[in-house]
């Protein structure tokens, strides 16, 4: 079991950022109820199967105010309730913050939304490309010249929402433990996505870090941490900041004096091009043959199918295989309480009747009575 073992987690069902937050504490051990809506549970597949991964899922009308109540029966046990809707909208629906505190003063009530649940941006829509861009991220991702590029979504929805929104609710929950009290987490991707380029703003404000992309010691301005293409048209990635580090590079690759100063920013473009064409002659297969595990700093670029078969990922048991499907597995690694995952995906509400059953205090002719009035399916 988990470290989270016996954590309740309630999760309204929604994309992105939240499910994945549900992924990781499922991952840690708790017991995560997933709620389907269930105008969107009827002959609907499971969209990303992953990260509904250990979940339990029940389905449920929260148009209708008995669905409503059988959701704050739920909040009566919870640890928390995460939800990823538009602010206010929860209140609408009557399972809002102050509506759960009123079943469960301890529960926390982790929200999670792009802008916030304030300014005058909160209402609007968006997605993590747009949230990126408010924090000052998107800028600076890219090549010198060249537009800014998207890191898939993974720094918005994923490294500054989901994550940011586990990290919040566990904290709360370690607080409500001495407190009594509950609280609700306002996660804003924009802020997280802020907080990730806290280093670049450190840089930035000790004029270390030009305010522009492609030109810096991390953003592909250097030739010393850049990815490069190899003769049989693959590639891969070198990282040798340190000079120690640059050194060996230098050794393994035989390059000359003239590779030297490494940090001279206004030759660097020049190097990086005289080491592009030194790349381009080996396969990645022969340059991982020379430097692979070295203190080089280097790395072969993995596509998706070749990840999971590296050695050192397979000799951490870094990927898993979940009902015939590869996926990374529980992160990160505990010495004592190991992550595992219990399941895979759950068909959308095959846990309603034991939920309510077991937690809600619901006898077989309520559920049935519920059913026939389209209120569960």
């Amino acid at each position: 079991m988990g470290p989270l073992a016996g954590i309740r987690i309630i999760e309204i069902e929604g994309l992105g950022p939240a499910p994945f937050a549900g992924m990781m504490f499922a991952d840690m051990g708790a017991e995560v109820i997933s709620i389907t809506r269930k105008s969107a549970a009827v002959g609907k597949p499971v969209a990303n199967t992953i990260s509904e991964r250990g979940k339990k899922s029940i389905a449920i009308n929260l148009k209708d105010p008995r669905g409503i109540e059988a959701v704050l029966k739920l909040c009566e046990s919870a640890d928390a309730l995460i939800e990823g809707f538009r602010p206010g909208v929860a209140e609408r629906l009557g399972i809002g913050p102050d509506d759960c505190a009123a079943r469960n003063p301890k529960m926390v009530y982790g929200r999670m939304t792009g802008w916030g649940q304030t300014g005058p941006m909160a209402h609007a829509a968006g997605h993590d490309i747009n949230y990126i861009s408010l924090s000052g991220a998107l800028h600076a991702m890219g090549r010198d010249g060249d537009k800014p590029v998207p890191p898939l979504n993974l720094v918005g929805d994923f490294g500054g929402g989901g994550m940011f929104l586990a990290f919040g609710v566990v904290s709360a929950i370690l607080e409500a433990s001495r407190s009594g009290k509950g609280q609700v987490v306002d996660t804003s991707m924009v802020e997280g996505s802020a907080a990730l380029m806290h280093m670049m703003y450190s840089f930035f404000n000790q004029n270390v870090w030009a305010d522009k992309r492609g030109v810096n010691l991390l953003d592909t301005g250097a030739h010393f941490y850049e990815t490069y293409e190899t003769s049989d048209a693959k590639h891969i990635s070198l990282g040798p900041i340190e000079p120690q580090f640059y050194h060996i590079l230098k050794e393994k690759l035989e390059l000359d004096d003239s590779f030297e100063p490494q940090m001279d920013s206004a030759r660097w473009p020049e190097l990086e091009e005289k080491l592009a064409a030194i790349i381009k002659t080996k396969t990645r297969d022969q340059w991982c043959e020379l430097l692979e595990g070295t203190d080089a700093c280097f790395a072969p670029i993995l596509s998706m199918t070749e990840a999971p078969k590296h050695p050192h990922n397979v000799a951490r048991n870094s990927f898993i295989e979940v009902n015939g499907e590869i996926q990374p597995g529980p992160a990160p690694k505990f010495s004592r309480t190991v992550p595992t995952v219990q399941a895979g995906a759950p068909r959308p509400g095959s846990h309603t009747d034991d939920i309510l059953a077991s937690l809600a205090g619901y006898d077989s002719d309520t559920l049935a009575a519920l059913r026939a009035d389209g209120v569960l399916t």
